[in-house]
């Protein structure tokens, strides 16, 4: 286990821009958690995000929204997993879907507030997290909070086709890497925890800002940066 999570620290401290240390945990946090859903939510990346009437961000394409494993980390700054605060077979109760039958979050800090989460699941049938997990969590979510805080605190480097790829945010960059994997939307969704209609609603959004009017002209138009 150390060896593997090593491995994810490796590839965090190799990333040279937003886009590529999302998609460094995205290649390497599955593996190491033996995890079928796992994803980064990034709230600045969220303009529509609303607090709800506890104070907490409203996302309703999380799983972990509106739930006591959620809060545990907004409050605390601090990973969790359901059965640190809950009575087995109580998380049932906020989240029923198969495939996310065991959670675990973490939070992404910076200058003293949240700014995101890295979210893990299991599905129905493989074990709970343990101690160790949530202990290789926390460690990981430092790592990944002092490279994010790094990133944006000195000027990015410019990537190939920069004139193009600046128009886009590094979620958008993020879809048009998996559109040109050739998934559809819903398997975008699922990859980053986000609704099917979400991913539709960024696409408009990014081919009006590219100029273009369909999936493989925005993928031929990014191919310097995709590559």
């Amino acid at each position: 286990m150390s060896n593997s999570l090593h491995t994810v620290f490796d590839a965090i401290a190799g990333a040279q821009t937003e886009q590529q240390l999302q998609l460094a945990i995205m290649e390497t946090v599955g593996e190491h958690f033996d995890v079928q859903r796992w994803g980064i939510y990034l709230l600045d990346e969220q303009p529509e995000v609303k607090l709800n009437a506890q104070g907490f961000p409203d996302i309703p394409e999380v799983c972990l929204r509106g739930n006591p494993v959620g809060k545990y980390v907004v409050e605390r700054h601090a990973p969790a997993h359901e059965q640190l605060i809950l009575p087995a077979g109580d998380w049932k109760q906020f989240c029923s879907r198969d495939d996310h039958a065991h959670v675990m979050s973490g939070p992404i800090v910076a200058e003293g507030r949240l700014i995101g989460t890295l979210n893990l699941a299991r599905a129905k049938g493989n074990p709970a997290f343990t101690a160790n997990d949530l202990a290789d969590l926390s460690a990981l979510c430092l790592h990944l909070s002092a490279k994010l805080a790094s990133l944006r605190a000195k000027p990015q480097p410019e990537p190939k086709n920069s004139v193009v790829a600046s128009r886009l945010t590094p979620r958008e960059l993020e879809i048009a890497e998996l559109v040109a994997r050739g998934l559809t939307n819903a398997e975008i969704g699922e990859q980053l925890w986000i609704t099917q209609n979400s991913v539709k609603q960024a696409l408009k959004r990014m081919f009006r800002k590219l100029e273009v009017s369909a999936r493989a002209e925005m993928v031929a138009k990014l191919q310097d940066v995709l590559d």
